[in-house]
Protein backbone atom coordinates (compact mmCIF):
# COMPACT_ATOMS: atom_id res chain seq x y z
CA UNK A 1 0.00 0.00 0.00
CA UNK A 2 2.09 3.36 -1.13
CA UNK A 3 0.86 6.76 0.52
CA UNK A 4 -0.05 9.03 -1.87
CA UNK A 5 2.34 12.37 -2.16
CA UNK A 6 5.06 10.98 0.38
CA UNK A 7 8.93 10.36 -0.32
CA UNK A 8 10.41 6.96 -1.10
CA UNK A 9 11.73 6.70 2.64
CA UNK A 10 8.19 7.56 3.80
CA UNK A 11 6.95 4.66 1.76
CA UNK A 12 9.16 2.21 2.45
CA UNK A 13 8.99 2.61 6.33
CA UNK A 14 5.23 3.20 6.05
CA UNK A 15 4.92 -0.23 3.93
CA UNK A 16 7.87 -2.13 6.14
CA UNK A 17 5.18 -0.41 8.97
CA UNK A 18 2.16 -2.13 7.68
CA UNK A 19 3.61 -5.61 7.15
CA UNK A 20 4.83 -6.13 10.55
CA UNK A 21 2.06 -4.77 12.05
CA UNK A 22 0.24 -7.25 10.36
CA UNK A 23 2.18 -10.18 10.88
CA UNK A 24 2.74 -9.10 13.96
CA UNK A 25 -0.61 -9.23 14.95
CA UNK A 26 -1.60 -12.07 13.18
CA UNK A 27 0.82 -13.99 14.89
CA UNK A 28 0.55 -13.43 18.30
CA UNK A 29 -3.86 -13.72 17.84
CA UNK A 30 -2.89 -17.06 16.09
CA UNK A 31 -1.17 -18.40 18.82
CA UNK A 32 -3.18 -17.25 21.53
CA UNK A 33 -6.14 -18.87 19.93
CA UNK A 34 -4.15 -21.99 19.28
CA UNK A 35 -3.07 -22.04 23.01
CA UNK A 36 -6.02 -20.70 24.49
CA UNK A 37 -9.34 -21.08 22.31
CA UNK A 38 -9.63 -16.99 23.03
CA UNK A 39 -10.18 -14.83 20.30
CA UNK A 40 -8.57 -11.56 19.74
CA UNK A 41 -11.95 -9.59 21.04
CA UNK A 42 -12.32 -12.37 23.80
CA UNK A 43 -9.40 -11.68 24.92
CA UNK A 44 -9.57 -8.27 24.62
CA UNK A 45 -12.88 -7.86 26.68
CA UNK A 46 -11.69 -10.61 29.35
CA UNK A 47 -8.27 -8.47 29.84
CA UNK A 48 -10.29 -5.27 30.49
CA UNK A 49 -12.66 -6.93 32.85
CA UNK A 50 -9.95 -8.96 34.76
CA UNK A 51 -7.79 -5.35 35.35
CA UNK A 52 -11.12 -3.72 36.66
CA UNK A 53 -11.76 -3.32 40.25
CA UNK A 54 -14.21 -5.70 41.21
CA UNK A 55 -13.63 -7.32 37.79
CA UNK A 56 -17.22 -5.93 36.69
CA UNK A 57 -17.38 -2.88 34.20
CA UNK A 58 -20.30 -1.09 32.76
CA UNK A 59 -21.25 -2.20 28.98
CA UNK A 60 -20.70 1.45 28.41
CA UNK A 61 -17.32 2.15 29.92
CA UNK A 62 -16.06 -1.23 28.53
CA UNK A 63 -17.14 -0.11 24.69
CA UNK A 64 -15.45 3.44 25.45
CA UNK A 65 -12.24 1.41 26.33
CA UNK A 66 -12.20 -0.69 23.59
CA UNK A 67 -13.29 2.05 21.47
CA UNK A 68 -15.54 -0.79 20.03
CA UNK A 69 -18.94 -0.17 18.08
CA UNK A 70 -22.19 -1.02 20.52
CA UNK A 71 -23.54 -3.52 18.55
CA UNK A 72 -19.95 -5.99 18.37
CA UNK A 73 -19.68 -5.23 21.83
CA UNK A 74 -23.66 -7.06 22.21
CA UNK A 75 -22.43 -9.40 20.33
CA UNK A 76 -19.07 -10.53 21.81
CA UNK A 77 -20.81 -10.51 25.27
CA UNK A 78 -23.57 -13.01 23.90
CA UNK A 79 -21.00 -15.57 22.54
CA UNK A 80 -19.11 -14.96 25.99
CA UNK A 81 -21.33 -15.74 27.64
CA UNK A 82 -22.82 -18.72 25.98
CA UNK A 83 -19.48 -20.09 26.91
CA UNK A 84 -19.69 -19.21 30.93
CA UNK A 85 -16.93 -16.77 30.48
CA UNK A 86 -18.49 -13.52 31.18
CA UNK A 87 -22.33 -12.65 32.98
CA UNK A 88 -24.58 -9.36 31.77
CA UNK A 89 -25.89 -8.16 34.75
CA UNK A 90 -28.64 -4.87 35.03
CA UNK A 91 -27.19 -1.61 36.02
CA UNK A 92 -28.43 -0.83 38.81
CA UNK A 93 -27.37 3.45 38.58
CA UNK A 94 -29.34 2.97 35.20
CA UNK A 95 -31.81 0.45 34.02
CA UNK A 96 -31.21 0.95 30.33
CA UNK A 97 -27.28 -0.17 30.82
CA UNK A 98 -25.73 -3.19 31.92
CA UNK A 99 -22.66 -4.24 34.02
CA UNK A 100 -20.57 -6.98 32.29
CA UNK A 101 -18.64 -9.43 35.05
CA UNK A 102 -15.91 -11.79 34.54
CA UNK A 103 -17.19 -15.22 35.67
CA UNK A 104 -14.65 -17.67 37.74
CA UNK A 105 -14.01 -19.53 34.62
CA UNK A 106 -13.55 -16.34 32.81
CA UNK A 107 -10.99 -15.18 35.53
CA UNK A 108 -9.33 -18.57 35.23
CA UNK A 109 -9.07 -18.06 31.61
CA UNK A 110 -7.92 -14.61 31.10
CA UNK A 111 -5.11 -15.41 34.12
CA UNK A 112 -3.84 -18.48 31.49
CA UNK A 113 -4.00 -16.29 28.28
CA UNK A 114 -2.00 -13.16 29.58
CA UNK A 115 0.39 -14.92 30.63
CA UNK A 116 0.74 -16.72 27.45
CA UNK A 117 0.44 -13.47 26.03
CA UNK A 118 2.99 -12.09 27.35
CA UNK A 119 5.51 -15.09 26.58
CA UNK A 120 4.22 -14.69 22.74
CA UNK A 121 5.27 -10.43 22.90
CA UNK A 122 8.20 -11.12 24.59
CA UNK A 123 9.32 -13.93 22.29
CA UNK A 124 8.47 -11.92 19.07
CA UNK A 125 9.16 -8.42 20.64
CA UNK A 126 10.91 -8.17 23.97
CA UNK A 127 13.54 -10.80 22.88
CA UNK A 128 14.04 -9.41 19.38
CA UNK A 129 14.96 -5.78 20.32
CA UNK A 130 17.83 -4.28 21.94
CA UNK A 131 16.89 -1.45 25.18
CA UNK A 132 17.86 1.32 22.77
CA UNK A 133 14.69 0.11 19.73
CA UNK A 134 12.52 -1.05 22.87
CA UNK A 135 12.96 2.99 23.97
CA UNK A 136 12.59 4.08 20.22
CA UNK A 137 9.50 2.38 19.88
CA UNK A 138 7.84 3.76 23.26
CA UNK A 139 8.89 6.82 22.20
CA UNK A 140 7.18 6.39 18.58
CA UNK A 141 4.09 5.21 19.77
CA UNK A 142 3.62 7.78 22.37
CA UNK A 143 4.31 10.52 20.09
CA UNK A 144 1.95 9.02 17.44
CA UNK A 145 -1.25 8.13 20.32
CA UNK A 146 -0.56 11.86 21.19
CA UNK A 147 -1.26 13.18 17.53
CA UNK A 148 -4.39 10.41 16.97
CA UNK A 149 -5.55 12.17 20.30
CA UNK A 150 -4.80 9.35 22.70
CA UNK A 151 -3.76 9.96 25.88
CA UNK A 152 -0.39 9.23 27.98
CA UNK A 153 -2.23 6.54 30.09
CA UNK A 154 -3.23 4.52 27.46
CA UNK A 155 0.37 2.41 26.93
CA UNK A 156 -0.09 -1.41 27.68
CA UNK A 157 0.96 -1.78 31.75
CA UNK A 158 2.87 -4.40 33.13
CA UNK A 159 -0.38 -5.64 34.70
CA UNK A 160 -1.59 -5.98 30.99
CA UNK A 161 1.43 -7.99 30.27
CA UNK A 162 2.34 -9.81 33.38
CA UNK A 163 5.97 -9.61 34.21
CA UNK A 164 7.57 -9.21 30.75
Amino acid sequence: MKVAACTEPQAIAWMNFERMRIRLVAQINRELTHETGLSEADFAILSELLHSENEAVRAIALRGGLDWEKSRLSHQIRRMEERGLLTREPCIEDSRGSVIRITEAGSKTAVDATERYAAIVRRYVFDVLSAEQLALLDDISRTLLAALGGSEDEHICEEALGSC
